[in-house]
């Protein structure tokens, strides 16, 4: 005989009261007496009873699900948020809904519509890049929390990772090792996540009466970049012994151009990235000392304050979330 699974009416039943008290009180009604709620608490435990999400959705008004809207296609930086976001959901036991806009804003709209239509108690917005975007919260019934790329509306509740303080974090590693000819190879320059890092080499550098070693060199977040700034920058500046690079695809090319300009790093060349792509920057020779954003953690936290906005306490404005230094071979032989 296959045991059935108790229901709201067993629990009344054992309990000596009528169908609605016993709602009332496992839903943590006002307006039921303690020796009351004891006694349904006490028959749901013996019974084993677990109430369907559905029937306390529509007892409580929310359905335990929430959204969680990407606009990064490619996955490298969202991925890591989206997790860190659905762990902290899983242990808040909320369902998580998925939608990848694709940097589309037409069909971004698309899956806000269709997310709202199935009654999410709220939504995690993910950008593709540190650089701010256009605010969803306006009309909305639902509060929104974003991660990774803020929103535009410094009323809406977002949450970035430090680049200014992650830069600085870089640039003190080399100083402390004694490098003082240190340069900058970075992104494009009307990307924020780059103006951000060269704003942290420079007040680093500031802070340590310290000059940088040429100009920033602005180009693409790639490995060829990272090549051909090595080739200039070591026939310009010949005395360099330190580089921070603004990603690690960038710092990766340049170590391989340095190696095969017979530079050795980190003996003659000291050299940080960014980023923490540890399929990359564990795997290049040497392996890379670069800034870990931690996006994980800065998933985990959005989703943290995305409870405390269901719950009435939003905590509005650009929060900007710590990064960590990771010591590699590229600084430092270990």
């Amino acid at each position: 005989m296959v045991d059935r699974r108790a229901t709201i009416s067993d629990v009344a039943s054992l309990a000596g009261v009528s169908i609605a008290t016993a709602s009332k009180a496992l839903n943590g009604r006002q307006d039921v007496r303690d020796s009351t709620r004891q006694r349904v608490l006490a028959a749901a435990e013996q019974l084993a009873f677990q109430p369907s999400p559905l029937a306390r959705g529509l007892l409580t008004g929310q359905t335990r699900t929430v959204g969680l809207l990407t606009s990064d296609s490619a996955g490298r930086f969202g991925i890591p948020v989206l997790l860190g976001a659905e762990d902290a959901f899983g242990a808040g036991e909320m369902a998580v809904l998925l939608c990848d806009a694709r940097g589309d804003a037409i069909r971004e709209q698309h899956h806000l519509r269709a997310l709202l239509s199935r009654r999410v108690d709220g939504l995690i917005v993910v950008g593709e890049s540190t650089d701010p975007r256009p605010s969803v919260s306006k009309d909305l019934p639902v509060p929104v929390v974003y991660a990774y790329g803020p929103s535009d509306d410094p009323s809406d509740v977002s949450f970035v990772p430090d680049d200014v303080g992650g830069a600085m974090l870089a640039v003190r590693h080399l100083l402390a090792l004694g490098r003082r000819r240190i340069a900058h190879v970075t992104g494009p320059v009307d990307y924020k996540a780059a103006r951000d890092r060269a704003e942290g080499l420079a007040e680093a550098l500031a802070e340590a009466g310290v000059p940088q070693a040429g100009q920033t060199l602005w180009g693409t977040w790639s490995q060829r970049w990272g090549r051909h700034a090595a080739e200039m920058l070591l026939r310009a500046e010949p005395e360099l012994d330190a580089v921070f690079c603004g990603s690690d695809q960038i710092a990766a090319g340049f170590v391989e151009a340095a190696r095969e300009l017979g530079r050795r790093v980190p003996d003659d060349l000291a050299v940080v990235g960014y980023d923490n792509w540890e399929v990359l920057a564990a795997e290049t020779r040497p392996p890379l000392t670069t800034v870990d954003p931690d996006l994980e953690r800065l998933g985990r936290t959005a989703a943290q304050h995305l409870f405390a906005a269901m719950g009435g306490r939003a905590t509005p404005g650009v929060h900007r979330m710590a990064c960590r230094l990771v010591i590699r071979d590229s600084t430092a032989r270990m």
